[in-house]
């Protein structure tokens, strides 16, 4: 008896994706490193005043995490430490990341650290830079002499041919 099945070529890429990622994500792992290289999601948006950027740390201390602006640079840095022991035949799947990170991303131009405010709740740091001010074309007077201008006289000479 012959069995028909619809092929659905979505649901077969979507399955080559899912185990593309997974040998992607296993390369780095092994040879005993119980560590792994990781970067946290950033949502970046703009108010009138300010650029506010948000990462998602869930899970590592406020004292953990590093903050700093140099040459027009924002660099957030954190170490997230595995919790609990497991041994190496009795778990399930590791899908969450452990280890170092730093991400940098570019600051208007004229920000100073005084302009930089960072706060820490539930996992998500909270990064406000307020916009440096744009420089504001001024007027400049022109001052009366007194004298009043004279048309320009336009000059020549005339040959005969």
């Amino acid at each position: 008896m012959t069995t028909l099945v619809r092929w659905e070529p979505f649901r077969e890429v979507a399955a080559l994706h899912n185990e593309l990622s997974r040998f992607m994500n296993g390369l780095g792992e092994g040879n005993g490193r119980d560590k792994q290289e990781w970067v946290p999601t950033l949502d970046v948006w703009e108010t009138d005043d300010e650029l506010v950027y948000e990462f998602d740390l869930p899970g590592i201390a406020r004292d953990k995490i590093a903050v700093e602006v140099e040459d027009g640079a924002l660099t957030v840095s954190a170490t997230r430490e595995r919790s609990t022991k497991v041994d190496a035949g009795r778990f399930a799947r590791f899908e969450r990341r452990y280890g170092s990170f730093a991400r940098t991303v570019g600051l208007p131009q004229g920000t100073t650290d005084a302009d930089v405010r960072a706060a820490y709740a539930d996992g998500v740091l909270e990064i406000r830079v307020k916009k440096a001010q744009q420089p504001k074309p001024t007027r400049i007077e022109i001052a009366d002499t007194g004298v009043p201008a004279e048309p320009p006289t336009i000059e020549g000479t005339a040959t005969r041919a």
